[in-house]
């Protein structure tokens, strides 16, 4: 018996059904699709926090990704294809190169505008800062009275032999340099590096817990090292060791001679080819909420960059922040002359 051939209307039955199973199923493809990826330069257990409550109010899935190096050369590889949809950082210098590498994309964010302060975001929505931390100075708690500390007092002979600092072409040490040189330029930047130099208690190296540590240990009785070591020493979170680091110290604001503390931020900026990029802006948005604010105060010990957002109490035990009003795109546009400068100096050596 020969096979009969569909009719016409049978056909179109077939195909009005898989139409309808197609719009039936297309409400779960638009949920599957709720998500949003982001590269990030930051050790994954600090955003997690974040990223978890940012799922839990809006439903949207966060895959982060860590790139330890290379950020910009990894979003250039994937072109178009790229699935990154938030490049997240530390360091403005390293927000900004992202911008001028163009993989990134300005967006429009009346909440973004509102409650981040116009220098600590791009003119045009290219980047965004979401914490701050500031580059203070650790001093003996026994040894050392005086708590009128300017960054340019780190080179006055009084001190010699008695400061402790790591690398000075590490970015939290370039940022610094870059901001002298904005408020003094180059001459003076060379000369101050110099007096620092001659201060140095032991070589520049190791990292900022380990002024605190050396501190202690009698080697040097004053340091520069960022705010948030302090919450983490201090709460426990580094363990025993560095607990007893912390109570060798105090903590004082320094500030540039007619200016003020120097701040570095963490920020991020939507990705060029972002094929999230609502979610995106969604997330960047919660970011700088109260609830995520308060989050990056208390788990980071980091200062919120939205103003009359409370600081964690470690770190507000310090006293008021006179955040320094420099531009912080020319300290950034600076960071390599501060490097050469750390170079010429012989600094490290």
């Amino acid at each position: 018996m020969t096979a009969r051939t569909p009719t016409r209307s049978a056909r179109r039955l077939a195909l009005g059904g898989f139409i309808a199973a197609s719009l039936a199923l297309a409400p779960f493809a638009a949920m599957a699709e709720e998500v949003v990826n982001i590269y990030t330069t930051r050790e994954p257990g600090l955003a997690k926090p974040l990223f978890d409550a940012f799922t839990e109010k809006t439903g949207v899935k966060v895959n982060s990704v860590f790139v330890k190096d290379g950020l910009a050369e990894r979003v250039k590889a994937e072109g178009a294809a790229s699935p990154a949809d938030v490049l997240m950082t530390v360091d403005v210098g390293a927000l900004l190169d992202l911008v001028d590498q163009g993989v990134t994309q300005p967006v429009k964010s009346d909440v973004l505008e509102k409650a981040i302060p116009a220098n600590l975001r791009g003119p045009d929505g290219g980047w965004f800062a979401l914490s701050a931390r500031a580059r203070v100075a650790y001093t003996s708690k026994d040894r050392v009275k005086d708590t009128a500390i300017t960054y340019e007092s780190f080179a006055d002979p009084k001190w010699k032999g008695e400061v402790c600092i790591r690398s000075g072409k590490h970015p939290y040490n370039t940022a610094l340099i870059a901001a002298y040189i904005v408020h003094h330029g180059e001459a003076k930047a060379e000369e101050w590096l110099k007096g620092v130099k001659a201060n140095l208690a032991r070589k520049a190296a190791g990292g900022d817990r380990e002024v605190a540590r050396d501190i202690l240990g009698d080697i040097c009785d004053l340091g520069l090292a960022n705010s948030y070591y302090v919450g983490l020493m201090r709460s426990g979170k580094g363990g025993p060791e560095q607990e007893e680091w912390a109570k060798a110290i105090n903590v004082v604001l320094p500030t540039f001679e007619n200016g003020g503390t120097h701040v570095n931020i963490s920020g991020a900026t939507v990705a060029k080819n972002a094929p999230n990029k609502d979610n995106a802006v969604k997330l960047l948005e919660y970011l700088v909420s109260p609830e995520a604010q308060d989050l990056y105060a208390k788990g980071n010990f980091e200062y919120p960059v939205v103003p009359g957002a409370p600081v964690d109490p470690i770190i507000a035990a310090f006293g008021p922040l006179k955040v320094d009003n420099v531009d912080l795109v020319a300290v950034a546009k600076a960071r390599k002359a501060a490097t050469n400068l750390a170079d010429k100096v012989g600094f490290d050596n």
